[in-house]
């Protein structure tokens, strides 16, 4: 059961923060799925972000699934991003993971809104049009993501710390 603990704190406060108000596209998915590449057992960096995402979808509502396909998409290859960056995890790569997975959340969804809704005209002028609408709320991914990675990973980098200095105690 204490294995599975972290995986069970980050699907709740991934619902959590989905369910509570919150401004749009802030919140902690991304880093969810970046902190359980890194962190936790290979399968939970995918499973992790789809479990949350589906319980909270539940309650929030289903919406056009191939918009909802590319969503779970872009969380699913950023769990992925996550198993790169445990290989190689500085400052710089969880940085520009984060960074890395804001993007492409944004490219990814909002063209799918694009080619899949009809809020748009389906031409070149339609798809600017959809990224341009976007903007605001790709700050929000953007910092949500900078925010939530940042306290995930920092935390557990300093639980580490403190447990390299116990069993390493400093001989006077």
């Amino acid at each position: 059961m204490q294995r599975y603990l972290p995986a069970f704190l980050l699907i709740l406060l991934g619902i959590s923060t989905r369910l509570l108000p919150h401004p749009a596209n802030f919140a902690p998915i991304a880093a969810i799925a970046l902190f359980s590449g890194i962190y936790l057992p290979r399968k939970f960096a995918i499973f992790i972000p789809m479990a949350t995402m589906f319980v909270t979808d539940i309650v929030l509502g289903f919406y056009l699934w191939p918009v909802m396909l590319s969503v779970y998409a872009t969380f699913a290859l950023t769990g992925i991003i996550g198993l790169v960056i445990q290989k190689h995890k500085k400052l710089n790569t969880v940085l520009g993971g984060t960074l890395l997975a804001s993007i492409l959340f944004f490219i990814i969804t909002n063209w799918a809104v694009w080619a899949f809704g009809t809020m748009y005209p389906h031409n070149l002028n339609g798809l600017m049009q959809s990224y341009i609408a976007a903007l605001p709320f790709f700050k929000n991914t953007l910092l949500g993501d900078l925010f939530y990675t940042g306290v995930l990973v920092g935390s557990m980098e300093i639980i580490l710390s403190l447990r390299t200095k116990q069993s390493n105690p400093v001989v006077l």
